[in-house]
């Protein structure tokens, strides 16, 4: 069975999270909310998450893949080495590496994105630029082992490519 970690943290954005946590477990991927070591995060409309793992206790060696929500949630994750690093082993190894909205922040810190194809919130367009990557305004964007798109109306899609990529 693929094993995937959606990263969670305060103000993340509900429907980033819980969409395609419970997507790819209804296609038999087992789904892990991954936080930053506290038992519960709250979105930006106050709907609460429990972490099932904190990052410190997260091995790349156990996942097939990580989902990174957007929201406020990326500026947060993105201060823990242990997501950073977690999320660049992933990318690596060749392992699944998705990123929607403001989760992209989280794939500048990690250091990934020199010359990959991507796309991400309008808004950070220029972090995504100034870290190297190659930005495109597309519902996603798959490039290799990294799928990246904009926003909750491009979840869809998001969840077929991560689907796609988990399954071939």
């Amino acid at each position: 069975m693929k094993r995937v970690a959606v990263l969670v943290e305060d103000y993340y954005q509900v429907l980033e999270v819980w969409y395609p946590y419970l997507r790819l477990r209804e296609e038999g991927i087992d789904t892990v909310l991954v936080g930053t070591g506290r038992k519960e995060y709250k979105s930006k409309e106050g709907y609460p998450a429990s972490e099932e793992l904190p990052i410190q206790k997260a091995k790349a060696a156990d996942f097939d893949g990580v989902v990174i929500p957007g929201g406020y949630a990326p500026d947060f994750l993105r201060r823990f080495p242990e997501v950073n690093n977690f999320v660049k082993e992933l990318f690596n190894k060749n392992k699944l590496v998705a990123a929607i909205c403001h989760g992209g922040w989280v794939l500048v810190s990690a250091g990934i994105l020199k010359g990959m194809t991507i796309t991400g919130f309008h808004a950070i367009k220029d972090d995504l630029i100034n870290a190297g990557g190659k930005f495109v305004d597309k519902e996603v964007v798959v490039d290799k082992n990294l799928v990246t798109s904009r926003s909750p109306y491009d979840l869809p899609r998001f969840c077929a490519a991560i689907i796609k990529k988990l399954k071939s």
